[in-house]
């Protein structure tokens, strides 16, 4: 529950139970400002361009979305039902899974709206963009599943058996 920035200076963390977000100066080792966004939050992803922070709302289906230069809450963008996994696609879009609905929200971050909601397995958790920007991997724990979602065209193109307890995702480099 935590996203860094870019040049590594900073941090955001999700306070899921106290429904907050905190800023915190990673070179300061302090905490900048907590942020009040609802009575429970989840998950959090910060903009690749470092200037916004995004936590999903657990109490109504709406995202929070905090300005990184104030530390505070811009504007809240509703959503089709409530949010869970976020990432950043890179190219102005942020990605939202919905895991009692089965489906995938994606946010254009130019107009702060939810631009289309795609069906996806039972119970999509996290959201791994690949290195390249192409394509996301979702992780869907009912059905045991991790899917391929082509960005460019908005279709999911594969579809992986990944056994119980699909969740986190991670990157891991050979040696």
């Amino acid at each position: 529950m935590m996203a860094i920035s870019a040049d590594g200076d900073g941090a955001y963390t999700a306070n899921v139970g106290a429904g907050t977000v905190s800023a915190i100066d990673l070179r300061k080792k302090s905490v900048l400002a907590v942020i009040p966004v609802s009575s429970s939050v989840q998950h959090i992803a910060i903009s690749h361009v470092d200037r916004w922070v995004f936590t999903a709302d657990q109490a109504k289906p709406d995202l929070a979305v905090i300005d990184a230069r104030t530390n505070k809450t811009k504007t809240r963008i509703p959503l089709p039902a409530l949010g869970f996994g976020l990432a950043d696609t890179g190219d102005d879009r942020l990605l939202v899974t919905h895991p009692d609905a089965k489906s995938l929200s994606i946010v254009n971050l130019k107009t702060m709206r939810v631009e289309a909601t795609i069906s996806v397995p039972a119970e999509p958790q996290e959201i791994l963009i690949r290195p390249d920007d192409r394509v996301a991997y979702i992780s869907c724990d009912e059905s045991q599943q991790v899917v391929a979602l082509d960005l460019t065209s908005l279709k999911v193109t594969k579809t992986f058996k990944a056994g119980a307890g699909a969740d986190g995702l991670a990157w891991a480099a050979q040696p």
